[in-house]
C-alpha cells in the first residue's frame, strides 16, 4: 500500500494543516481519556509498540531504513530515550491529573524552550531580543495556568511533570541537531519509537503497574486513535507539509494544537477552562508568537503577495 502512495492524493496544504493540528491536539484528549483507566506507562509503551512497527514498515518500503553509522545509532538512542520514552512517560503520568487542553497549552511552549536551549547548546544559534521576551511570557503563562494556591488551581506536581515533558523534548530535539546521522526521518522515528517503547515497558514493570490493558471500549479506542491518528496519519501529513510549505511554516502547527485540544475537550468532556487557564493560554501563545515572529511575518507577507 505504502509503495503505491502518491502525495498528490493528499488534501490541500490548508486542509492538511488543520487535520494535522486536530490530530496532534486530539492526542492530548485521547491521553486524558486513556489514563483514566489504563496504566500510564504501559499505555504509552503499547502505543509506540504499534506505531513504531507501522512507521518503520513504511520507512522500509521507502528505501534505506537500517542504521549504519555511529551517529545513526546515537540518533536512534537519543530519539528513543528522550523524545519517546522520557517525554511521554512524564506527559502520560502528568495527564493523570492535568486536563488534555491544559497539557496541550503547556506543550505549546516547545518552540520557546527549543529556541532557548538552542541558544545555550548550539554555537550557531541565538535568540533575538523579542525572543527572550517570549521565553518570559511563556514561563509566566505556565504559572498562571497552574494558579498555585487558588481554589481552582491545578495540581502543581501534574503541571510540573507536563512542563518537564516539554523540557525533555526540547533538549532531545536540540541535541539531535548536533549529530550527523544519515537515517531518513521515517526510519529514525520508527526505530526510536520501538526503542522508546521498550524503555517505557521497563519503566512500567519497575513502577509496579499492572501489565494488562483490560479497559472500556472508550479507553481502547483512545489507544487505537493515538496509534493510527497522531502516530501514522499525522506523520504522513507532517511530511507532506514539509515538502510543500517547508519546515518553518509547518512548525506553526504547534500554535493551533492547543486550540484543537480545547475544542475537543469541550465537545467530548464538557471541559471549560478557568479564567486563569485562559489567561495562561494567551500568555503562552504570545510567547510563541514572539519567538516565532519572523516566521509569522513571513507567512503574512506571503499571504499578501499571493492576494496581490
Amino acid at each position: 500500500m505504502f509503495a503505491r502512495f502518491s502525495w498528490s492524493k493528499l488534501p490541500t496544504e490548508l486542509l492538511a494543516f488543520v487535520v494535522l493540528a486536530t490530530l496532534w491536539g486530539g492526542s492530548f484528549v485521547a491521553i486524558e481519556a486513556g489514563v483514566e483507566e489504563l496504566p500510564p506507562l504501559l499505555f504509552a509503551a503499547v502505543r509506540y509498540d504499534l506505531a513504531g512497527l507501522l512507521v518503520l514498515g513504511w520507512a522500509a518500503l521507502r528505501g534505506r531504513w537500517l542504521p549504519r553509522t555511529r551517529h545513526d545509532f546515537l540518533a536512534v538512542a537519543l530519539v528513543g530515550s528522550l523524545l519517546i520514552a522520557g517525554h511521554h512517560a512524564l506527559l502520560y503520568v502528568g495527564q493523570t491529573t492535568v486536563p488534555g487542553a491544559v497539557a496541550a497549552a503547556i506543550i505549546a511552549l516547545l518552540p520557546v524552550l527549543t529556541a532557548l536551549m538552542a541558544t545555550l547548546l548550539l554555537d550557531d544559534e541565538g535568540l533575538h531580543p523579542a525572543g527572550y521576551g517570549g521565553v518570559v511570557l511563556g514561563f509566566l503563562g505556565v504559572v498562571v495556568i497552574t494558579a498555585p494556591g487558588s481554589s481552582g488551581g491545578l495540581p502543581v506536581d501534574g503541571v510540573a511533570l507536563v512542563f518537564a515533558a516539554a523540557v525533555v523534548w526540547a533538549l532531545g530535539s536540540v541535541l539531535l541537531r548536533k549529530l550527523d546521522h544519515r537515517l531518513p526521518m521515517g526510519a529514525l522515528q520508527g526505530w526510536g519509537m520501538l526503542l522508546g517503547a521498550g524503555v517505557l515497558h521497563g519503566g512500567s514493570l519497575a513502577w509496579g503497574e499492572p501489565q494488562t490493558l483490560a479497559a472500556s471500549p472508550a479507553a481502547l479506542g483512545a489507544l487505537a486513535f493515538l496509534v493510527v491518528g497522531p502516530g501514522v496519519v499525522a506523520f504522513l501529513l507532517y511530511f507532506r507539509l514539509l515538502d510543500s510549505i517547508g519546515a518553518t511554516q509547518a512548525s506553526l502547527v504547534g500554535y493551533a494544537e492547543p486550540v484543537a485540544a480545547a475544542a475537543l475537550s469541550w465537545a467530548l468532556f464538557g471541559y471549560v477552562p478557568s479564567t486563569s487557564a485562559v489567561i495562561g493560554f494567551a500568555l503562552v501563545a504570545a510567547g510563541f508568537a514572539l519567538v516565532k515572529y519572523e516566521t509569522l511575518l513571513d507567512v503574512v507577507g506571503r499571504g499578501r503577495r499571493t492576494r496581490a
